[in-house]
C-alpha cells in the first residue's frame, strides 16, 4: 500500500524554541530529520519547504486580535500579553515566534493542499501537530494550531468529510474546539484521562454540539495504560467510526509522548506500539480515504531516545519503505546525537516489544477492567449518535 509521499521540511522550523530548559527542545526535530536522512528516506520522498501561512490562512481558525498579539510578542517578547496565553511558563514569548509558528502552520497547510490536489498520496509534517492552540489563545506549547488550519484549508478547498485522529497523550482540545459543531469534521482523540493530565478535557461525554453532535470522540485512558490496552482501545473505536464516516482525507496526529520514557505523562506505551498505530492509520487511509493521508507530529519530550525513532518510522511508513523494528540505528546518527546532546543514542529501531500483542474488542470485554470501561464509555456516548451499536 505504498504511495507517493511528501515530507514537509524547512530547517527554519527548529527556530520554534521556547528557550533553555523548556520541554519542547527543537533538537527533537533536527535529530528526526537527520535520522530520516540516515536511512535514506529523504531520497524516496519529495522533501518540500512550503511557504509560511499568511494572515488570511491563519484567520481560517485564529482570531485577528490573537494573531496581532502573537506578532507583537514576536517583535517584543518582554511585552507579551499573557491574557492571550503568551509569555507564560508553558508558552514563553521569543523573538520571531510569529514567523516560525506561521512556517510550521504553512507546512501542514501545504501538506493538506498537496494531498487534496492529488500531487501525492501521503504527506508528513512531523514539526506540526500543535493541537492545543485555541482560536484566541496559545496553550500547551502551541502558538498556531496547524492541524486545525490544515483541516480548515481542506474544507475551504471543497472537502466535505475530513477525519482527524489524534493519538498524542494529551487531549486534542484545540482541534476539537475548532470543529465542535461542524459535522464535516470527525475528531477522535485517544489520550490519558483528564483527571491526571493537562488539559483536563477530553471526557467521553464531550461529543460535539448542534449539527456536529456525535462528531467529537474522546477515549480517556487510565494512567499506566500499556501497549496491549492502548492498541486495543484504538482498534475498538477508530476503525469503525472511520469506516462509517468515509472521510475524503485522513489527518492524523502522532505525538510520541505516550511513551513510557516520556517525562510529562503517565502512559506506558512503547515505540513498537506507536509504530503499530502508525501502520493502522496508513491502512485506514487506504481503505476509507482513497489513500489521502496527512500525518503530523505533536508532543514528545524524550527527545533523543523516542521522538526521532518514532517519527522516522512514521515517515518510512508514509514512504512505503518501512524500517523493520530490529533494524540497527546508523552509527553516524548516534555520533551526531552524542555531539549535540552528550547522550548515547538508541541502538535499534525497537523497544523490543514487536510484534505488539493485543486482544480485539470483537472477542468480548471485561466490564470490571479499567481500560475496557474507558472504551465502553466512549462507545456508549458516541456510537448511538452515529447510528452505530455501542
Amino acid at each position: 500500500m505504498s504511495g507517493r509521499a511528501q515530507l514537509m521540511w524547512d530547517e527554519a522550523v527548529t527556530g520554534y524554541d521556547f528557550g533553555r530548559g523548556h520541554p519542547m527542545d527543537p533538537v527533537r526535530l533536527a535529530l528526526t530529520r537527520s535520522l530520516v536522512g540516515a536511512f535514506g528516506l529523504d531520497r524516496v520522498v519529495d522533501v518540500v519547504a512550503a511557504k509560511p501561512a499568511g494572515e488570511s490562512t491563519l484567520r481560517l481558525v485564529h482570531r485577528e486580535d490573537y494573531i496581532e498579539a502573537v506578532k507583537a510578542a514576536s517583535a517584543e517578547p518582554a511585552a507579551a500579553d499573557q491574557s492571550y496565553g503568551l509569555g507564560t511558563v508553558d508558552d514563553p514569548a521569543f523573538a520571531g515566534m510569529h514567523e516560525v509558528s506561521a512556517l510550521i502552520a504553512g507546512q501542514s497547510v501545504g501538506a493538506a493542499e498537496a494531498v487534496w490536489r492529488g500531487d501525492v498520496d501521503h504527506a508528513v509534517n512531523f514539526a506540526g501537530g500543535l493541537h492545543h492552540a485555541m482560536p484566541g489563545a496559545a496553550s500547551g506549547f502551541c502558538i498556531y494550531n496547524d492541524a486545525s488550519l490544515a483541516i480548515a484549508r481542506l474544507l475551504e478547498l471543497g472537502a466535505e468529510r475530513v477525519a482527524y485522529v489524534d493519538v498524542d497523550v494529551h487531549h486534542g482540545d484545540g482541534v476539537q474546539a475548532a470543529f465542535w459543531d461542524d459535522p464535516r469534521v470527525l475528531t477522535i482523540s485517544l489520550h490519558e484521562h483528564p483527571r491526571t493530565l493537562f488539559p483536563q478535557t477530553g471526557w467521553p461525554e464531550e461529543v460535539g454540539a448542534g449539527a456536529g453532535e456525535g462528531a467529537a470522540v474522546n477515549v480517556a485512558l487510565p494512567a499506566g495504560t500499556g501497549d496491549a490496552g492502548w492498541v486495543r482501545a484504538f482498534h475498538a473505536v477508530v476503525p469503525e467510526l472511520v469506516a462509517d464516516f468515509r472521510p475524503q482525507v485522513l489527518v492524523t496526529q502522532h505525538g510520541a509522548d505516550t511513551h513510557f520514557e516520556d517525562p510529562l505523562a503517565h502512559l506506558a506505551v512503547s515505540l513498537d506500539a506507536q509504530r503499530a498505530v502508525q501502520v493502522a492509520c496508513h491502512e485506514l487511509a487506504h481503505e476509507y480515504a482513497g489513500g489521502k493521508w496527512v500525518a503530523l507530529g505533536g508532543g514528545g519530550y524524550e527527545v533523543v531516545d523516542v521522538v526521532p525513532r518514532s517519527w522516522t518510522h512514521l515517515v518510512a511508513i508514509a514512504a512505503g519503505r518501512e524500517v523493520l523494528p530490529e533494524t540497527v540505528v546508523p552509527e553516524g546518527w548516534r555520533q551526531e546525537v552524542f555531539a549535540r546532546t552528550r547522550q548515547l543514542g538508541p541502538g535499534r529501531m525497537t523497544d523490543g516489544r514487536w510484534p505488539v500483542g493485543w486482544a480485539s474488542w470483537d472477542g468480548g470485554y471485561d466490564p470490571a477492567d479499567r481500560l475496557d470501561q474507558a472504551v465502553l464509555a466512549t462507545r456508549r456516548a458516541v456510537f448511538p449518535l452515529r447510528g452505530l451499536l455501542p
